[in-house]
């Protein structure tokens, strides 16, 4: 800051020298003359270079989903955050592992800062090496959050939660008279021969598969779950979250594995969907914040992530999204409450979290497998 104001200096007494001093000047040797334009030029340059760094510093990108997410992370963080530092935020708009391939080809000079991304994938960021740790001193913020809400590997802090959500099924209510209760209600044929399935290309396939292994206990493990998984046939399998959503709008099914929280944005909406979460229960995940590797702009994203984790963000994100509240003693309507992942009287820890880092050493070979005996049976 004292180079700025020195330059500013310079300038404002060329601005405020009286002309005849300059005209005093202009009648000596040529290299005088130059010396004066050199030294303007100079001092403009510098001006510009610096004026583009503070340009720079008072900007942070933000990698974050698109769609009501991205309005919603806008409305919720983004704006009231530009509002209270002048910072502005620069949305790259992508999916988690899009925006996880995104760092991984800028890994030398990032232009992320600071991004979303679901749990599962935000694993596969750590071990990628492409994100920073989260230093409680720089976001304070971080004491505020529940312990399922911040992410830890050999005891550093590499992500928090802005939200939880549940996986179980989505339904809908005047098809199904019977709400479904229970998993495995899903191999009903009343269910099953109108049901869509998440395939391990979209990020509920493969943990939904790891989860469905774990309480289902069948005989002979994974082998067991896969023969289940056969069995099931249901009427299609859904690549994208937005495939579920138009089958599930359009009537084309009438129950999906879904999450819980655009299941009650399509009830919104006015269609007759409601969200259950089965006996056996549902599994959680979350959506996460992270501070990137070798960020350009790492105090403003620091400071991002800090106003992402408060009571007001936690707030509105939970009423927009119906994301489970990750920072702590959050209230919310009785509207809003029961349409939270854990419902009007629960908490997060009625959800069922999932070994993210052991499904990941998996994720390949489930893959095959699930290409080999499910896509192509």
């Amino acid at each position: 800051m004292s180079d700025l104001f020195n330059i500013l200096s310079v300038i404002f007494f060329f601005q405020k020298t009286p002309t005849r001093t300059i005209r005093i000047n202009a009648h000596k040797p040529g290299g005088d003359v130059k010396t004066l334009n050199l030294m303007l030029f100079g001092a403009a340059l510098a001006t510009s270079s610096t004026f583009s760094a503070i340009a720079k510093a008072e900007s942070v990108t933000v990698g974050m989903f698109g769609g009501n997410w991205g309005e919603a992370f806008t409305k919720c963080v983004a704006e009231p955050f530009t509002k209270a530092t002048g910072i502005k935020v620069i949305p790259e708009i992508g999916t988690s592992t899009v925006n996880l391939s995104k760092l991984e080809q800028q890994r030398a000079a990032p232009v992320i800062d600071a991004l979303w991304m679901d749990s599962g994938v935000s694993e596969l960021a750590m071990a990628s090496g492409v994100i920073d740790t989260l230093n409680p001193t720089n976001i304070p913020n971080l004491k505020n959050v529940v312990p399922e809400g911040i992410d830890k590997r050999d005891g550093a802090i590499f992500a928090v939660s802005t939200g939880f959500y549940a996986v179980g099924i989505a339904y809908n209510t005047k098809e199904l008279k019977t709400p479904p209760t229970s998993w495995s209600d899903l191999w009903q044929p009343n269910v099953a021969n109108g049901l869509t399935f998440p395939s391990p290309a979209n990020a509920l396939g493969v943990p939904t598969i790891f989860f469905l292994n774990a309480i289902s206990h069948q005989p002979g493990g994974i082998d067991g779950t896969f023969k289940r998984l056969q069995s099931l046939n249901a009427s299609q399998y859904y690549d994208s979250s937005g495939a579920a959503a138009n089958a599930l709008q359009s009537g084309e099914v009438v129950a999906a594995v879904f999450n819980s929280a655009p299941t009650w944005d399509l009830n919104d909406r006015g269609l007759p969907l409601a969200f259950v979460a089965p006996k056996e229960g549902a599994w959680g995940g979350d959506v996460r914040l992270h501070l990137v590797k070798g960020a350009r702009n790492k105090a403003a994203a620091e400071k991002f992530i800090n106003a992402a984790i408060t009571p007001e963000a936690s707030t509105c994100l939970a009423t927009k999204l119906y994301l489970g509240p990750s920072v702590k003693d959050v209230k919310v309507s009785p509207d809003v409450a029961r349409k939270l992942p854990w419902g009007a009287s629960g908490s997060v820890k009625d959800l069922k979290f999932l070994d993210w880092w052991e499904i990941n050493k998996q994720r390949a070979s489930l893959v095959d497998r699930w290409n080999r005996e499910i896509a192509h049976k």
